[in-house]
This record gives C-alpha cells, structure tokens and sequence, in this order.
C-alpha cells in the first residue's frame, strides 16, 4: 500500500463515533481527501476525549461503535475510495485496566509482570501516596493490591510525569504481540505511531512493525532545526512538525524586535523538570551508574538531560548528540556516565537514559518554557525554535527539495491536536513580525490598563487575545489557567497561589471587553487572512502528504488543547462546499470560504500526483513578498508579509512562466506573470498548464 495523497484528522469522541466519521466521509470525499486519519480508536478508558489512555489494545472502542463500528466505517471509506490511517499508542496504558489490575494482585507471578517497564527488585509495585481526599473507590481498589503505601519513590516508568500512564515493554516480542494484534488485522492504509522516543529500542520496534505492516508509516518524532531521523528507521517519515515550522517561517518577517534569551529560560526550566516531577525517573537511572556516589549520580544523570540539544539520542545512532550533552554538563560524575553509556550503548542504563531525555526537554521546552517565554509566540510551537526569527525563501526551497529527495511520503502538518495554537492564529501572530512598534506600543498601553502582574503571562495572553479574536472569556479563562500553571513561574498545577489564580481568572472580562483590543484585532486580521491562505496552499502542495486537521478547512483560531478539539460544525461546511463547487469564488472574509476554496482545489489538483520541486522566483521591486514553486507541471503562489507589500504595491514585479498557457484552478482565469493582475482576487494561485 503506498501513502495516501493527503489526510483529514479527526478526533474520536464519545460524541463524535465511528458512526458520526462514516456520515462525513462523502464529505471528505468532495473535499479531495486521500484517507481518514483518527485519533487512537482501541478502547481506553470511559469517558475519554482523545484516546491515548488505552485500557484494551485487543478491540476497538466500544463508546466508539466497537469492531462492528470499525468494519462499518472502512467499508464507508473503501466505497469512497478513502483509506484509513490509524493512531497508536505503543509506550503505555493507562492504569488501572485488566492486565495492571493482574499484576497489582499477583506481583511478579502474574502473567502480565513483563508486560509493564516496573523494577521488580523490590518485590512491588510502588505506587505514589493516595491524597486524602482521592475517592473511596480508589482507596479500596489500591488497597487490595500488591503495593507499598507511602513512597514517592515509583518503581514503574510512566508516560511523562502521569502517573496513571504506564510504560508498557513492546520491545518483548510477546507484549509487541499482544498489544498489535489487533490493529494489524484491520487492513488499515497507514499507522501514525505516538511517542516513539519513550520506547527503549524505538528502531527495533519499528523494524519489528515493518514485518507485520507494509503501509504507511508516520511517527511522532519531534525534529530539532537541523535534525534527520535515524536512517536505520524504515518508516515513511514524521508527523509534520518539522515542515509546520518551515512553513509558518517562512511568512514570518526577520526583526530583532522581540529577541531574549530563549535558552536561559529553557535550561532553567528542564532543570527545574529534572529535579522536580521527573526526579523518580532521574533517580531509577542514578541507581545503575556505577562507581559512583548516589547523589552525585543523579546530578549527573539529570545534568546530561537537560543539556541534551534534541531530544534523544539512538546509540550508536545520533552520537553526537550525546557528545555535546556530555560537553555541555559539569558534574564530576558526567565522565563516569559518559564511560558506563559507551561501553555499552544498548545497555539498561544508556537505554533508560535515552528514552528519559525526551521526557525531560518535551515537558521542560514545549510545557514549561514555551509558557515562560512569550515573546513572540508565533514561534513557541511543537518542534520550534523561539531562537529563530523567520525562514529565508531560499532556505525554504533547500529544505523543501531536501524533503522531496529524502522523504517524499513524510507527513505535513500545520494544526494537530498537541499545537500550541492553530495555524491561523498563528498566520495572524506572524503579522505582529512585520509592526513590532506598533504592537509593542499596544501591549504596553494595555498593560499598563489591564495588566497581568506576572510579566511572561501578561505578555502571552495579549498576543493570545489578538491572535484568537474573537473568543469568549470562558475559552480565554480556561486557556490562562492552563498557561499559568504550565509556566510553574507564580502558580502551578501542584502549588496554587489562590490570590494571583483569582487575579487570572478576572482577566478576561477586562481585555475581551477593551474596545482598544478589537481595534488592533480588526487592523492584522487581513494580513493575517493573507498569511493563512498561503501557508495553507503551501503545505497542501509541497513535498510530502500533507495534513487537515479537523475543521481547518475554514477559518479557525483555536488555542491548545481542550480548545482545539471543539466540536465542527460539518452541516456549514457542506453548504459552503456545494457553493464552490457550482462555481461560486468566495471573497476573502470572516466567513472563511476563501480558505475552504483554497483546500478543496488543492487537494484535487494533489489527488493528481505531484512529484519533483523546482524553486520558481519573482523578478521586481517586491519579489521579496512572493513564494512560488513548481511541481508536476503545477506552480504554487504565494504572497507573503502582506504588510510591507501593502505599503509600496506590486509596481512591476513579475513571475515569469514557462513555456505554455496556464490557468489558475482558484479562480478559473488564465495567469498572467504580472503579479498584481495574477493576484488580484485571492493572495494566492495555483497554476495548471493549459485550459481547466
């Protein structure tokens, strides 16, 4: 099975079943979509709204529609001509579920011992302290079980710092087994594999899974800038974050207005990781260094981790990165460590240590400093690097060409369901690049009117009140408790401080009630309008399979999660399609249309096969302000920092075409190379040769 031509995330719910999926597959259809792509559908636990707590990988979900559902489902999408792509979780489950309920009762003489990553050389489980006021039920069920009250000292390796998700050991063939069976009888088109870094061997398993699996292959594995994925790897690619912060890049101005220093505050904020919620972790592993003062080996251990410049290493793949983690650390016991993790890279202890880094720089960057450096938050997003301002267009071309040597069937995203912020808040941010005086002279105005008193969370939610305008104080007030707490900086989700909460919690009604923040909202929204079509149409035509994310075919200025995972409204969506497709051109506008026009001709003109790159460049006084490329015979255009052009025009700048008449499927007509006449009704075209 080869990859499809694009995909179309959705997010199972138990309001949202494989029933609900199966009604808008002919939808999906129209739009041009290559295949469904779900969130995690084996059953977990009730009640859940994203999947990833799976307490049964043998079935499908039951509050989802079950296995009946399932086949109901696949059989909708192959009538359609649609695949199905699938989202698993191999590191963990969630706790309790029947095989975790089996070995809390028997110990190391139940069937499922091996099944969990637990230390057994206590001879139990260590489970944490039970608050007092956790419910009756949870007592008496972790009362009967094989465990050792009153430590902190867990025994068990968990999905980050939950402690209710435990590791599970795929790398045992017997548990590989039995936690794949069933998804790897369903004859899906693809599989996206969730948090590869926490698994020992994760080449192994993916070795392990290409023997059982011959489709496609995308894994969520956050790139660093200048990372490729271990080669040994015989996986289709990642899930997109690495072409997300290309792409959003590169409409994104050069300016020094907003510079800090970003790596201060992120080691500062790993560390505090490292010896906080992630100091069972660090200490399990202190506990194989060898020759080595306990104390002094967890300094070590948590040193090397949080200096880590990617997110894990794959000894002996990706040494260099151990390497400079290695320089970076000062502890007298690094050299120690260093000794111990070369002399057997796929030991327990440089294993442990590898699947531990990710851990550590996931929650102390994306979840910490992300929330504690706001500077331009544009930037602050899954798989990128507040350091670096904007994306030259030749540097675009190099990486773009360099996909579609290397990993043409890689996935490409611009909103998932872990973003920070949707991509249209973010193309409406990106606009603050190109004013920085004039959006610094409002967030100190405002400020100085309704001001946050913690200087990193009032400086977030500003750009987040413009950036996601229009939006009620309930999603507002929910998004800030969030960010509040993720920064641990005045308040968090284990220490509350009652005053400055209560201070956040009545900041709402202030701004979403200052008549200033609409005006300034109104002044970069269509700027912003300008920067979402053409990163949209970007990534739906560059190298590699690109990604639709629930509801983004229309406007959408969501915030992280749970925001990001509202309801759509599909009913609108349908009308609104049946308009375009009678040949209706939508005008730019609140109502989003333009961008659904965009998609739904993208994705059909992609359906055809588009192969190759070749970077194409304007000619004129504001060649600056456009990307183009070509692919197949197709030519991307794109206009990019909107504002500037604005403000001195198109004058005569050109895009010289070659050879054969062309026609741009947005709007029907035949192109022009003069810019302003080629983009007079949409900020971007997309050219075919000939008549369309």
């Amino acid at each position: 099975m080869g990859a499809p031509s694009s995909t179309y995330r959705v997010q199972f719910t138990p309001s949202f079943t494989f029933a609900d999926a199966a009604g808008i597959a002919d939808y999906l259809a129209r739009l041009g979509v290559g295949a469904l792509y779900g969130s995690p559908m084996l059953d977990a636990r009730e009640g859940s709204n994203h999947g990833y707590d799976v307490t049964d990988p043998t079935r499908a979900r039951p509050e989802l529609g079950g296995d009946a559902g399932r086949v109901a489902l696949q059989d909708r999408l192959k009538a359609l001509d649609l695949g199905l792509v699938v989202d698993i979780v191999p590191n963990h489950m969630v706790v309790p579920n029947p095989w975790w309920e089996d070995v809390l009762a028997h110990g190391q003489a139940s069937k499922y011992a091996r099944y969990f990553d637990i230390d057994w050389s206590s001879g139990k489980v260590l489970l944490p302290v039970l608050a007092e006021d956790a419910p009756d039920e949870v007592h008496e069920h972790y009362l009967k079980a094989n465990w050792r009250r009153g430590n902190t000292e867990l025994n068990y390796r968990r999905f980050f710092d939950i402690t209710e998700l435990a590791a599970v050991r795929v790398e045992d063939p017997e548990v590989f087994e039995a936690t794949h069976r069933a998804v790897l009888s369903w004859g899906v088109t693809g599989l996206r594999i969730d948090h590869p870094d926490g698994l020992a061997d994760p080449g192994g398993y993916f070795r392990r899974l290409r023997e059982h699996f011959d489709g496609w292959l995308v894994v969520e594995k956050i790139l660093g800038p200048d990372e490729s994925l271990p080669q040994s790897w015989p996986v289709d690619g990642t899930t997109g974050y690495d072409a997300l912060r290309e792409i959003c890049g590169v409409f994104i101005a050069p300016t020094d207005a907003y510079d800090g220093d970003f790596h201060a505050v992120e080691h500062a904020s790993r560390q505090q990781v490292a010896d906080s919620i992630l100091v069972a972790e660090v200490r399990r592993i202190a506990r194989l260094v060898e020759g080595v003062e306990f104390e002094e080996a967890c300094r070590a251990v948590a040193e090397v981790m949080v200096n880590f410049p990617v997110y894990r290493s794959y000894l002996p793949e990706g040494l260099r990165y151990w390497e400079t983690a290695v320089r970076l650390s000062r502890s007298p016991a690094v050299r120690a460590l260093d000794e111990q993790v070369r002399a057997d890279p796929h030991g327990e202890l440089a294993t442990r240590i590898q699947q531990t880094s990710g851990m550590v720089v996931a929650k102390g960057t994306e979840d910490t400093a992300f929330y504690r450096y706001t500077n331009f938050v544009a930037l602050n997003e899954v798989g990128g690097s507040p350091d670096r301002f904007g994306l030259p267009v030749g540097e675009f071309h190099q990486r773009a060409a360099r996909r579609e040597a290397a990993e043409p069937n890689a996935m490409t995203a611009l909103s998932t369901h872990d973003t920070k912020r949707s991509e249209d808040v973010r193309a409406r941010l990106a606009v603050l690049a190109e004013i920085p005086d004039a959006y610094l002279a409002f967030e100190a105005a405002m400020t100085e009117k309704h001001g946050i008193s913690e200087p990193a969370l009032n400086r977030l939610a500003w750009q987040s009140v413009v950036g996601a305008w229009p939006l009620t104080e309930d999603r507002l007030g929910q998004y800030l408790e969030k960010a509040s707490r993720e920064a641990k900086i005045k308040t968090s989700w284990v220490d509350r401080n009652a005053e400055f909460d209560a201070e956040v919690a009545a900041w709402p009604a202030k701004a979403l009630n200052s008549p200033e923040v609409a005006a300034f909202a109104e002044r970069i929204k269509v700027p912003g309008w300008s920067n979402s079509l053409g990163q949209k149409l970007v990534q739906l035509t560059a190298p590699g399979v690109p990604d639709v994310y629930q509801g983004t075919e229309l406007w959408d200025f969501s915030l992280v999660d749970p925001d990001n995972r509202r309801p759509v409204d599909y009913d609108v969506r349908r009308d609104l399609l049946a308009r375009i497709e009678s040949g209706w051109l939508p005008e730019v506008d609140d109502s989003g249309a333009a961008k659904l026009l965009v998609v739904q001709k993208a994705l059909h003109v992609r359906k055809r096969g588009l192969h190759g790159y070749r970077p194409m460049h304007a000619e004129g006084p504001a060649a600056e302000h456009v990307l183009a490329f070509e692919r197949s015979g197709v030519i991307t255009v794109a206009t990019r920092l909107p504002v500037g052009l604005e403000q001195k025009g198109w004058q005569d700048t050109v895009l010289p075409l070659p050879g054969a008449k062309w026609t741009d499927v947005l709007t029907g007509r035949p192109a022009t190379e003069d810019l302003a006449s080629l983009l007079d009704t949409y900020p971007v075209a997309l050219l075919v040769q000939g008549d369309q």
